[in-house]
């Protein structure tokens, strides 16, 4: 029996390092064509690991004189809705899980009815509405319209119900006003979910590009997804290929590090070993 059970757990291991490998080709494509002259790539695409090689793609990025501006203002971006989330989510996410109102569950459904909601289905009358604001080719424009979150309100009020009551009753017992205990005792509780939904949104906001699109018409209030596409001058051209692969590359490479520093905390999340 036990022979039959190792069996099966190395073709369990060998299924899961087939798929690993399926779901890796087409970055380790994308990478290696980065690293392949545009003419090179004109006649074929199929030589990945051998010769010719060359960094043009990658300082040809470097040269566009506005990339760095993309980057910061990218960053700004990112940084901001994802904090901005994490504190409305996080709040929001308490008061559903541990605090009574009116017409909580009607509130609450409210909010996930946000999930149905398509971003292109709203993306006229915010347009107008910021329009009318005077702030489109603002970094308030780029971040206000992003912090509606019901994924992350959903995610945290899930995660807070699963956290013991009677590790809040405790300190309650003691006349320890509500916000203390959220914020001591709770609040690093959620740090595994906090981290997860952080990764996402932050992702989410690096990798918008219709928002951006939209609303962002000076070149200066690019972010880097939107000035990497303007920077191209026909996608139906094969010769610029891997200068094309080279900026998937660069756009991705910060999303990649912050989930190689954060992966710890969204297994935890899911997992849930933090909640005993």
């Amino acid at each position: 029996m036990k022979t039959h059970g190792a069996l099966g757990d190395r073709l369990i291991l060998a299924g899961a390092c087939l798929l690993a490998l399926a779901w890796m080709a087409p970055l380790l494509w994308v990478l290696a064509l980065s690293f392949k002259p545009n003419d090179f790539l004109a006649g074929r695409t199929d030589v990945l690991f051998s010769p010719p090689f060359t960094l043009k793609n990658y300082a040809d990025i470097f040269g566009t004189s506005s990339v760095f501006r993309w980057i910061v203002n990218s960053s700004i971006v990112a940084i901001a809705q994802t904090a901005l989330t994490l504190v409305l989510s996080t709040l929001a996410g308490y008061g559903f899980a541990r605090t009574e109102f009116p017409a909580k569950r009607w509130w609450f459904a409210f909010v996930l009815a946000g999930l149905a909601v398509p971003e292109q289905a709203i993306v006229i009358p915010l347009h107008r509405l910021f329009a009318d604001l005077d702030l489109h080719n603002s970094y308030s424009a780029l971040v206000l319209p992003k912090l509606a979150a019901p994924f992350g309100v959903y995610l945290m009020t899930q995660y807070f119900k699963a956290v013991p009551k009677d590790i809040e009753e405790a300190a309650l017992l003691d006349n320890t006003p509500r916000w203390k205990v959220f914020w001591r005792v709770v609040l690093p509780l959620s740090l595994p979910a906090q981290a997860t939904l952080g990764i996402f949104t932050f992702l989410n906001a690096w990798n918008d590009y219709l928002w951006p699109l939209i609303s962002a018409s000076q070149p200066e209030m690019y972010t880097l997804t939107l000035g990497l596409a303007a920077t191209q001058s026909n996608f139906a051209q094969s010769e610029g290929i891997g200068y094309l692969m080279a900026q998937a590359v660069f756009a991705g490479l910060p999303i990649f590090i912050v989930y190689l520093f954060f992966q710890r905390h969204i297994v935890q999340a899911v997992a849930g070993t933090t909640v005993r």
